[in-house]
């Protein structure tokens, strides 16, 4: 009788692909205005920021634990989750990825794209 032992599941993901992964698995879940802030040089907390929003904090919650549940089946990763029981701001730390999910006006009052986003340049 053979064992068959499950495939390993990668876990070595490059910043790149991870952060493709996540707006990829926002979008088929239909979140709304998903943008994504490079980080590089910026901060060495994290690679990438991605922030996007749902329409209600139900989407919010579901958001969160699809991109959660991603990462975790198909990659191996556990990330660290703040606010999801709220459903108004969650917050995704993947390590090399911030997540941030908003509520519309949530993510309207904070501008975290206007914080971190590279001014125009002036000419």
């Amino acid at each position: 009788m053979e064992i068959q032992t499950p495939a390993r599941v990668p876990s070595d993901l490059s910043s790149e692909e991870l952060r493709d992964l996540i707006v990829e698995t926002l979008s088929d879940e239909k979140a709304e205005e998903v943008v994504t802030i490079d980080l590089q040089g910026k901060t060495s907390m994290a690679d990438y920021m991605v922030v996007c929003s749902g329409r209600s904090s139900r989407q919010v919650g579901a958001l969160a634990e699809k991109v959660l549940a991603r990462l975790k089946e198909d990659h191996g990763r556990h990330c660290k989750v703040e606010g999801k029981e709220q459903g108004d701001w969650v917050l995704v730390d993947t390590g090399d990825i911030f997540i941030h999910i908003f509520r519309p006006e949530v993510r309207e009052f904070y501008q975290l794209e206007k914080l971190w986003m590279a001014p125009p340049e002036q000419v």
